[in-house]
């Protein structure tokens, strides 16, 4: 299992942690800021599924006018993940 860290931009969240593991599967889901119940259900719904399949999801998703949210952000860090893996 490889721990990912991820500073997003233009979002209350100041970071997100993850872990993605051996078949490409999600763990330990965490953000540190923005709205917390919400997150910390994205953590829940997303524990255990496969981390491509929940970026694919989230792309695109947006909180009010700012054109990104946090489940955007956390796509954008899964994808960045996958690819160095």
């Amino acid at each position: 299992m490889k721990n990912y860290t991820y500073t997003p931009t233009g979002v209350c969240s100041r970071q997100i942690s993850f872990d993605i593991d051996d078949e490409g599967r999600i763990h330990n889901l965490g953000f540190v800021g923005g709205c917390n119940g919400n997150l910390k259900a994205i953590g829940r719904l997303l524990e255990g599924e496969d981390a491509k399949h929940a970026a694919d999801i989230l792309i695109g998703n947006e909180c009010g006018t700012r054109g990104t949210s946090c489940a955007d952000q956390l796509a954008k860090a899964i994808y960045e993940s996958l690819k160095s893996a």
